[in-house]
């Protein structure tokens, strides 16, 4: 008897494929606006920064949608499982590996983000873009929403924090969880992020024995309307200067993989930041394809069969 084929659509935001492709990236995030010439060193200049234009980013996406495939094909073998990528502002976009899905025949798809924590604004829109694809083509999908609170994505973190509290030695450490920021609106929506991200924090910080710690924002856009906060920046100077903390661990939480918002805004800006204020800094590892991680997302996924 032959398996069921079961596609798996691996959704994330993107990144250039070169340098050369940059532009072409920013002016799909900015909905066909092409960026200004300074908008566009700037984004460049942070790229040069963090790959010096040698670019490994994609390489962590792929890598994991190939270890996610193997991890549920090995767990599985009674069922023949196919991830496919869809990103939401590179190539293959989301709409692509849905059309790839329905070409190589696959009998039900399930799709899930490289993403714990869910929010309308994120998660839900890559859900939206995929079923919208999915209806159009006659696919059945389902999709996992969340998953921040995993036994083995906190168990993950947990042995990364500890890893890195241990090579502070006794000296006092202030842990600061992180995550992107998005606009301020989707508190007044009742959007579960928030809470999720806290969920999160407080159950790693239960489980490594951290007592001081607090919860930071990042990366936030430049647009009219407020960001969540406050920003890490803003944390780092109030930190130092009302309560004289010289030990920083972050643990980016609401990211999942080794890109822009890790790579620049936390080892390259965040340090610089730290360093000016007298302080240490260190960030835990990220997770990208570590067999925890790749054991919570083929969990995740095989549960959506038996829903």
């Amino acid at each position: 008897m032959e398996k069921e084929h079961i596609g798996v659509l691996v959704m994330s935001y993107g990144t250039p494929e070169s340098m050369d492709h940059i532009e072409q990236y920013y002016t799909h995030i900015r909905r066909g606006h092409a960026p200004t010439a300074e908008q566009l060193a700037e984004l460049t200049e942070r790229y040069e920064a963090i790959v010096g234009g040698v670019f490994p980013l994609r390489e962590h996406t792929n890598q994991q949608v190939a270890a996610l495939e193997e991890m549920l094909n090995l767990e599985h073998p009674d069922k023949r499982f196919t991830c496919y990528q869809g990103l939401k502002h590179a190539s293959p976009f989301i709409e692509d590996g849905i059309e790839q899905m329905v070409k190589d025949g696959v009998s039900r798809g399930i799709g899930v983000i490289l993403a714990p924590h869910y929010s309308t604004m994120s998660v839900g829109a890559y859900i939206k873009r995929a079923q919208e694809k999915a209806d159009e083509q006659g696919l059945s999908m389902s999709f996992v929403e969340s998953y921040h609170l995993h036994p083995k994505l906190l168990q993950a973190l947990t042995e990364r924090v500890r890893t890195n509290l241990a090579s502070f030695a006794d000296e006092h450490v202030r842990v600061l969880f992180t995550a992107h920021s998005l606009p301020e609106k989707i508190v007044e929506m009742g959007d579960p992020y928030p809470n999720q991200l806290l969920e999160t924090a407080r159950a790693v910080a239960d489980a490594a024995g951290v007592a001081d710690w607090q919860f930071a924002w990042q990366s936030a856009g430049r647009t009219s309307v407020p960001w969540l906060g406050p920003d890490i920046q803003d944390v780092l100077h109030t930190i130092s200067q009302e309560e004289q903390i010289r030990n920083v661990l972050v643990c980016p939480i609401g990211f999942v993989s080794d890109h822009l918002e890790v790579l620049y805004d936390l080892d390259i800006e965040s340090k610089q930041t730290a360093a000016s204020l007298g302080m240490k800094l260190e960030r835990t590892a990220s997770l990208n394809s570590d067999p925890l991680y790749m054991q919570t997302l083929s969990d995740v996924v095989y549960a959506k069969l038996s829903e």
